[in-house]
């Protein structure tokens, strides 16, 4: 490669006579198809490091994920829940390396799976290095992770390798194939697909990521059945709550850290400029305004369930504001970078709602799925591809989406409602894919008698019986697991004497 560096003794020999213009040329553009050589260089480099930062970002939720779910369970199933939270990295890592990633994005392909890369093979390529697999990656394990939340506390253990290694290798790859890759058949990034020939938009995965989890969840638990005690003979719901609220803000806390590698790192890159280029506006304005908007839906769901909760149960609850703080992140996360910020906010309140009116439900049919994952991250998630119908502002649909003019954009803005019916299609599809797979999965899981533990292993807590002893010393004594089914208490007598006015006293109260 040519020399960077340029000085007057190189160019006087060449200007001595007009024969030696060639020469004068070829020098000079020596030197600039070596300028434009590091350039490029270095915006590969930034891009990739940038990805790479976001890749980390992502799979550091899985120590939140990992927290959230330690705190919400009962102490006696910590040891458990962790041990599930690690497997569905390292059962992940080797089903997305061997068969996941190709199947998501293995180029060129049909609209429904791909095909190559297969281990890797001949990858990387001229679209895409490591850090995009690594990035991928941490995707898939984040669905694989929502899963294991709505089943805590009553799967075997086998049952979290077997469904853990087959929605990281099959069953979410094949779902951000066809919305995601270049040649998914409902992909945006994909002209002339079979869905309007726009796409769907889901940015950063509220349907690729926390619909296919969720629902997953939600099928897991339904054929399970709840927990031992969580709903009375009468059929009363009984709270089982967590060990610790601690660990739920921490886990909570991560999460959002994380999130800013989840949403603003899906642009993949961060060098590029819009328009004309040169000015102060360009792609790395869009990744900060997609994190304005995460952070602005998440801490409006969070207000919105506080008050909210206040008003229903008649107390501040730390537990339910995570919920919903988690609950409007994952709204937000496929319209993200389409929205303006005002927009956001709305998302927020109304995703809040959505998982209060969930949870309702969850009561009502006797669901229990003890992170409110399938709620949370289902409903929640739906909501969030309904959103981005209906606000998707038509300037940042085409910054993020230039491949194909004329795209339609959000209904109330001006939009139409193209986009909205391709966002319930998304809804739809991915509801019947993953009740398709996983459905039977559990099914027949639980028809081998690999699915649930027994009654003795659920009631003494599967730290002592499957995994060698509590994690540390407990106290479990509103687990009504633990108490039989029928009890007496001892009426103690009232020595407390009377009070004058006839009232009771204080001791009474």
């Amino acid at each position: 490669m040519d020399s960077l560096t340029c000085t007057a003794s190189d160019l006087v020999p060449l200007l001595s006579s007009s024969t030696n213009a060639t020469a004068l040329a070829s020098f000079l553009c020596a030197r600039f198809s070596t300028i434009s050589s590091q350039l490029s260089d270095s915006t590969h480099a930034i891009d990739n490091t940038y990805l790479l930062f976001s890749a980390y970002l992502v799979f550091a939720m899985q120590l939140g994920f990992a927290m959230l779910c330690v705190g919400s369970v009962r102490a006696k199933n910590t040891m458990n829940i962790m041990l599930t939270n690690v497997l569905d990295a390292a059962a992940g890592a080797l089903s997305y390396y061997l068969f996941g990633f190709a199947f998501a994005f293995g180029a060129p392909s049909n609209g429904f799976i791909g095909r190559h890369f297969f281990g890797l093979k001949a990858y990387p390529s001229p679209d895409g290095d490591y850090s995009f697999f690594l990035y991928q990656w941490a995707f898939a394990i984040a669905a694989a992770g929502i899963t294991s939340g709505s089943i805590a506390e009553r799967t075997q253990f086998v049952a979290y390798l077997i469904y853990s290694s087959f929605l990281t290798g099959f069953v979410y790859p094949v779902v951000s194939h066809w919305f995601w890759s270049g040649d998914g058949w409902a992909s945006p990034i994909l002209p002339n697909n079979l869905l309007f020939d726009s796409g769907a938009i889901d940015f950063a995965g509220s349907g690729v990521v926390h619909m296919v989890g969720g629902i997953a969840g939600l099928w897991g638990a339904l054929i399970e059945g709840p927990r031992i005690g969580r709903f009375d003979r009468a059929g009363r719901s009984v709270a089982l709550r967590g060990h610790s609220a601690s660990l739920v803000v921490l886990g909570t806390f991560l999460l959002w850290f994380g999130w800013y590698g989840f949403n603003p790192g899906s642009f993949l890159t961060i060098m590029k400029g819009y328009g004309g280029g040169g000015g102060y506006y360009g792609q790395w304005s869009a990744v900060g305004r997609t994190a304005v908007t995460t952070t602005l839906a998440g801490c409006t769901a969070a207000l919105t369930t506080l008050f909210s909760k206040r008003i229903l149960v008649g107390h501040w609850n730390v537990i339910d504001v995570c919920n919903g703080l988690l609950g409007g992140f994952a709204a937000i996360t496929s319209g993200c970078s389409v929205v303006e910020p005002w927009a956001a906010i709305i998302c927020g309140f109304v995703a809040a709602w959505v998982l209060i009116g969930f949870n309702m439900l969850a009561v009502k049919f006797k669901y229990d799925d003890p992170l409110e994952a399938a709620q949370l991250h289902g409903g929640c998630g739906a909501w969030g591809l309904l959103f981005t119908g209906l606000f998707a502002t038509k300037a940042y649909v085409n910054e993020v989406y230039p491949e194909l003019s004329g795209r339609p954009y959000g209904m109330f803005m001006g939009g139409g409602g193209k986009l909205l019916a391709a966002q319930i299609i998304q809804i739809l599809v991915i509801t019947g894919w993953v009740t398709a797979t996983m459905g039977p999965l559990f099914y027949v899981l639980k028809k081998m008698n690999l699915l649930r533990i027994s009654r003795e292993d659920e009631t003494a807590g599967m730290d002592l019986t499957r995994h060698g002893g509590f994690a540390y010393v407990y106290h479990d004594e509103e687990d009504i697991s633990m108490r039989p089914a029928f009890m007496m208490t001892k009426i103690e007598p009232n020595n407390a004497s009377p009070s004058t006015d006839g009232q009771r006293s204080p001791s009474n109260v």
